[in-house]
């Protein structure tokens, strides 16, 4: 009887097991159809940058279970991973484009990493340029505050540092058109004609 009883608690938990499994198993696309219509209202660039990050969380969190870093390293990488996750995702949607400049998120004891002469965090306007490389975006509290900037590409910093030596009229703006590299035309030379 007891062997019975057994059998039959067994046979009804493999059921059960089964059942999970089918379950999982059936919802699997449906997760991962999920996840990547998360990713495809943006473009190329954007879910390539995203991947990046989560390629960054995964090393992250391979260092930490292998006891690498400190968890307090742990947590602001994590944090910052998630601050730049949010600015870039917001970036991309407000300005509609599929491209993400090269942002830093960084707290305030970090400054140093980004410039010689670090400065004063209460002097920081929004969009406003320091060193001709970095504009600032804002403040970001994930865990922390982390202050985030933008390097400013080769062609925004030569047109900043054309300003500071009193070159240009004004500061460069978002909406100016760059002025476009002038080439001369080439040539066309026929594949017929022989030269003498």
């Amino acid at each position: 009887m007891k062997a019975s009883r057994r059998a039959a608690v067994l046979q009804g938990f493999g059921l059960v097991l089964c059942a999970a499994f089918l379950v999982v198993v059936a919802a699997l696309p449906l997760m991962s159809q999920s996840s990547r219509g998360a990713n495809e209202e943006f473009g190329p660039v954007m879910r390539a940058y995203l991947g990046y990050l989560r390629n960054e969380q995964e090393v992250v969190d391979d260092r930490v279970s292998k006891h690498e870093v400190s968890r307090s390293y742990y947590r602001r990488n994590s944090n910052r991973i998630r601050v730049l996750r949010q600015v870039s995702t917001r970036i991309v949607r407000t300005t509609g484009n599929d491209y993400i400049p090269e942002l830093e998120a960084i707290t305030r004891d970090e400054m140093r990493n980004l410039f010689e002469v670090p400065p004063a965090p209460r002097t920081l306007a929004l969009n406003h340029v320091i060193n001709n490389t970095f504009r600032f975006l804002g403040v970001e509290n994930v865990g922390e505050v982390f202050y985030v900037f933008e390097r400013l590409d080769p062609y925004e910093q030569a047109e900043w540092m054309q300003k500071a030596n009193g070159d240009a009229v004004g500061p460069p703006t978002e909406s100016a058109p760059r002025t476009p590299v002038v080439s001369r035309p080439r040539r066309a030379v026929s594949s017929n004609v022989i030269p003498n």
